[in-house]
């Protein structure tokens, strides 16, 4: 047998490997708000059972690793919410050129968006709540400003997982707890109510209180946390 002709043979009785489906991958791009361009880094795969899994980042919005909700995939669309700025929509088509482009809304507000696939999906796992360690138990409160507004904060905590998030500024808000996790001295409380906000601190037993930030989308604010109600007083 020719040389030539084992080739052929050989190729024929090699099997082909499934290309990935169109949507999977990481793609980069930018939502056209007003007055600026958001950038945004969306990665989207399918898990070992076919199921679509992702996670975004918005460096202007302080998100990274958020996960996706309501995700819906299909040959030529993709749709999906980010609970971490207050559930925005994407609503995005894909091109034969390799572009993903769409249409984000969030309160009633809409603008374009167009994103280009870079590389392989980085999918972030998103995170879970842990338990609380006695040391944290109690109402703390605390005082900051963001964007010129002043804040009172109080977090209840109570081991092994009740949280209570409280802040009041103009209004009064009983935030909705979607996440409690403890890295040893190491707190996060994080919440999409409000366009997303965030309290990350570190207890200091020295003096007991909590210092670190408060976040709201890409704004931050330090802000320390003591025993007491004061802070957060209604």
């Amino acid at each position: 047998m020719r040389p030539w002709r084992i080739f052929v043979l050989l190729c024929l009785a090699t099997p082909a490997w499934p290309a990935p489906p169109p949507a999977s991958g990481r793609w980069q791009g930018v939502v056209h708000i007003p007055e600026r361009d958001a950038v945004v880094v969306v990665d989207l795969a399918q898990d070992d059972h076919g199921a679509w899994t992702g996670s975004a980042i918005l460096p202007d919005f302080g998100v990274k690793g958020a996960p996706l909700g309501a995700l819906n995939v299909t040959a030529a669309e993709v749709g999906f919410t980010l609970e971490a700025l207050g559930t925005p929509r994407f609503s995005g088509r894909l091109a034969a050129d390799g572009t993903l482009s769409g249409t984000f809304q969030q309160a009633g507000n809409t603008a374009p968006f167009e994103l280009r696939r870079t590389g392989p999906a980085q999918v972030d796992m998103p995170l879970r709540s842990t338990e609380i360690a006695k040391a944290f138990d109690g109402v703390w409160s605390g005082q900051t400003e963001l964007l010129g507004n002043p804040l009172r904060v109080r977090l209840t905590l109570q081991s092994p997982n009740g949280v209570q998030f409280f802040v009041a500024g103009h209004r009064e808000h009983d935030l909705k707890v979607d996440l409690v996790a403890q890295d040893g001295a190491f707190l996060s409380v994080r919440s999409s109510d409000l366009g997303g906000i965030r309290f990350e601190g570190e207890l200091r037993s020295a003096d007991h209180r909590i210092v670190g930030s408060l976040n709201q989308g890409p704004f931050e604010a330090p802000l320390v946390l003591v025993p007491g109600a004061e802070g957060g007083q209604r």
